[in-house]
């Protein structure tokens, strides 16, 4: 473990404590910084356009990611459905893979809150291509619903934390454009596939229409997402969060950990990938374990012989929580509240399973 064992000045982690989360990046707590500029926030009512540290997030995340201007939510699922609502209209239809956290893991909200149906295309590990989305786009008929957008997601739940390059996406793009269709990133772990790929944010806007930005999730403030496009459409965004009931008041407390984890938090996912690889690797060698999907990011998926409730509760007996995924898969996912000591111990556990 010596290449990871990076010094964590914010923490007082001790070896003996040898309960290891792996269930998801959303468990974090905030660091002790993070917790002081919350507490010192400059806030105002954020529905009025009055909380300054929600429009310094609001611009700062426009600003990194070269679009014109954003809107701070509570969720991801939020700011998602917020997007197909602005992009779509209802018998619509919305094009995107069939492992989508936006059609599995919201709700319905794609049918209930935009009347919008979907076309699910099977990409690998959750990656659509170009020459995937042109056949499935509608031709004008009144027997078929009129294709409208396009959704990306950047990592890939499903897949893995598999990540599109904008290599890959650039022709998506522009048959998005030829088409007339818009086209939306569910940015969960976008900072996550920017360490991986190398490419840089701020030439993401020239693609998207909509980018969904996690703060809550690799970067590990507590709460929130924020919504980018360009003016118009965050214009429209307001009034659909006032409806969805997102509009909140004093919210800069927690824009001011969003800031924080943009100025303090980015870089340092390279080392929850390090030790995703370290799981990942020794995952391999287990005799319990079938297959393992590569783990370019933060998440491990892996395949087990026997149930994998069953593999979870001898896991929990070794005080490491995770999440199936499947009847015979299981998840970890690292991040900034897994340490390097916590891994080596999990490494030890897995080979003695």
């Amino acid at each position: 473990m010596g290449a990871y064992n990076v010094k964590y000045k914010e923490r007082n982690f001790k070896g003996n404590n040898m309960t290891v989360d792996l269930r998801s990046d959303t468990i974090t707590k905030p660091t002790p910084g993070m917790l002081d500029a919350m507490m010192n926030a400059s806030v105002g009512d954020d529905v009025f356009g009055e909380d300054e540290t929600v429009n310094a997030l609001e611009e700062k995340t426009a600003a990194m990611f070269g679009m014109e201007a954003g809107i701070f939510c509570p969720s991801g699922t939020m700011t998602n459905q917020i997007a197909i609502k602005c992009f779509t209209q209802p018998l619509d239809e919305l094009i995107a893979d069939q492992t989508a956290h936006i059609y599995r893991y919201e709700g319905g909200g794609i049918a209930f809150n935009s009347a919008v149906s979907t076309r699910l295309l099977n990409g690998y590990r959750g990656i659509i291509t170009a020459e995937m989305i042109g056949p499935e786009i509608n031709a004008e008929n009144i027997h078929y619903p009129h294709t409208s957008l396009v959704a990306l997601e950047n990592t890939v739940n499903k897949g893995g934390g598999s990540c599109y390059t904008l290599a890959q996406i650039k022709p998506i793009a522009e048959l998005c454009r030829n088409k007339d269709l818009k086209l939306h990133l569910d940015g969960a772990r976008i900072f996550n596939a920017l360490a991986h790929t190398g490419d840089k944010a701020a030439d993401y806007g020239q693609y998207f229409d909509g980018i969904s930005v996690c703060l809550s999730k690799g970067l590990g403030a507590p709460v929130g997402s924020v919504l980018l496009a360009d003016k118009a459409t965050i214009k429209y965004a307001r009034r659909i969060r006032k409806v969805f009931g997102g509009g909140m008041r004093q919210a800069g407390f927690l824009a001011a950990a969003g800031i924080y984890a943009l100025d303090h938090h980015v870089d340092r996912v390279k080392i929850d990938h390090a030790h995703a690889q370290i799981l990942s690797e020794a995952l391999t060698q287990c005799l319990w374990v079938s297959n393992v999907l590569p783990a370019e990011t933060n998440i491990v998926l892996f395949d087990t012989i026997e149930p994998a409730t069953i593999v979870l509760a001898k896991l929990a007996e070794h005080g490491i929580k995770a999440l199936p995924t499947d009847t015979h898969r299981i998840r970890f996912v690292l991040h900034l509240d897994v340490h390097p000591e916590q891994v080596e111990y999990a490494v030890g556990v897995l080979k003695g399973m």
